[in-house]
C-alpha cells in the first residue's frame, strides 16, 4: 500500500470553510446538535412483510433508560436441519454524531449483508455525541453484546449460531467495534458458551494529532472533507481529549498495548479500506501495530474508491460481502 498512498496530491483541492454547514448540523449553547432530519432519511423495520421480502427486521429494546436498541435482520430462508446462522453485531456509521440502526443506508447494507451471508444481523443503535460523548457509545456497544448473551428474544434464540459471532462496524462504528473488542476480550471467558470468533473493521475511523500523507493528499474525498472529520472529533472526543487519545489514536504507546488483550484472546482481525480514502494510512498503520503486539489479522485494501462507497454502490458492497465471506470461513474454522 506504500506505493499506492503516495498518488499526486489534487491539483484542485476541495476547502469547506465552514464543516458544520457541511454536515447540516447547528450546535446549540447547551452543548447538544440540531441535525437536519432530513439529511439521512430512515427506513421503518419490516418483521412480516410480503413473503417476497427475503430478510425480516424488527427493532428490540435494549435498555429503556438510554433508550437504545438494535434492528435484527433474518434471512427469510432458514437454515436447513439444525444449523444455524452465523451472528454478526454491527455498529453504524455516522461519525459518532449522524444516523441510527434505522438510517437507510444502513438498513439497506445490514439487509443485503444478511442476504448474501446468509447470517443473522443485529445493528445496534447507540448514543451520540457530542450530547454523549464517548465512552457512551463504547459503553453501549458492550451492553448490546451482553445483552445478546442473555436475550430471549425469539430470532436469536432460534436462529442464532452462538459460538460463531463476529462484532463489526463501518467507519466510526468500526471505531466503535474495536474498542468494545477489546473491552470485552478481558472478559472473554465469561461469554462462554457465546463465542466471538473476530471483529471487523470496515473503513475504520482513527485519527492522530499530526496529519499523515493519506489525509493530506485526498482532500477531495466526498465524505471526509478537510475539516470534517476534525470536527466529529472535536464533538466526540472527552472533554480536554486530544487527538492522540488512544480513542482516536490506537497507535500510541499506550493504544497499542490495549491491542495485546487481542493477541491474548487468539480473535482474527480483518481491516478493510481503499487508497481513495483519507484515513488509509490511518488503517495501514493500525494493521502494522496489529501485527506487531502478535494479533492475528488480515487486511483487504483496495484501490480507487473513497470513503464510505460500500453504502453509496451495490456492487462495492457486493465485492466486500464475498471479502467478509471468505474471512468468516476462515475465522470459524479456528479453534478457540
Amino acid at each position: 500500500m506504500s506505493d499506492q498512498t503516495k498518488a499526486a496530491p489534487s491539483s484542485n483541492p476541495t476547502v469547506v470553510d465552514d464543516p458544520y454547514k457541511r454536515l447540516e448540523i447547528t450546535l446549540n449553547p447547551n452543548g447538544s446538535l440540531t441535525r437536519n432530519p432530513n439529511r439521512f432519511p430512515s427506513t421503518s423495520a419490516t418483521p412480516d412483510p410480503d413473503p417476497t421480502v427475503p430478510v425480516l427486521s424488527k427493532d428490540v429494546i435494549i435498555n429503556q433508560t438510554t433508550h437504545t436498541w438494535a434492528r435484527v435482520f433474518l434471512p427469510r430462508q432458514k437454515p436447513l436441519d439444525t444449523n444455524k446462522f452465523p451472528l454478526i453485531v454491527y455498529y453504524h456509521a455516522g461519525g459518532f454524531i449522524h444516523c441510527s440502526a434505522a438510517s437507510t443506508i444502513f438498513h439497506v447494507f445490514c439487509s443485503n449483508m444478511a442476504l448474501e451471508l446468509q447470517a443473522i444481523v443485529v445493528s445496534v443503535d447507540y448514543r451520540l455525541a457530542p450530547e454523549h460523548r464517548l465512552p457512551a457509545a463504547y459503553d453501549d456497544a458492550i451492553e448490546a453484546l451482553l445483552w445478546i448473551k442473555t436475550t430471549q428474544e425469539e430470532w436469536l434464540a432460534q436462529y442464532a449460531n452462538f459460538t460463531t459471532c463476529f462484532v463489526m462496524g463501518s467507519s466510526s462504528g468500526g471505531n466503535i467495534a474495536y474498542h468494545a473488542g477489546i473491552r470485552v476480550a478481558e472478559e472473554a471467558d465469561g461469554l462462554r458458551p457465546w463465542k466471538i470468533r473476530g471483529l471487523i473493521l470496515h473503513q475504520p475511523f482513527f485519527g492522530g494529532s499530526v496529519k499523515v500523507e493519506s489525509e493530506l493528499r485526498l482532500v477531495n474525498d466526498p465524505v471526509l472533507l478537510p475539516g470534517v472529520g476534525d470536527l466529529m472529533w472535536e464533538l466526540a472526543l472527552p472533554i480536554g481529549a486530544d487527538r492522540d487519545h488512544e480513542y482516536c489514536n490506537p497507535t500510541t504507546t499506550k493504544g497499542t498495548n490495549l491491542m495485546e488483550k487481542l493477541a491474548a484472546v487468539g480473535w482474527k482481525v480483518l481491516v478493510t479500506g481503499c487508497d481513495g480514502d483519507p484515513l488509509i494510512d490511518r488503517q495501514v498503520e493500525l494493521v502494522k501495530s496489529m501485527e506487531e503486539k502478535g494479533v492475528k489479522v488480515v487486511s483487504h485494501f483496495r484501490m480507487g474508491d473513497h470513503h464510505g462507497v460500500d453504502f453509496m454502490q451495490p456492487d462495492k458492497a457486493n465485492a466486500l460481502f464475498l471479502v467478509l465471506k471468505d474471512f468468516i470461513a476462515s475465522a470459524t474454522s479456528v479453534t478457540l
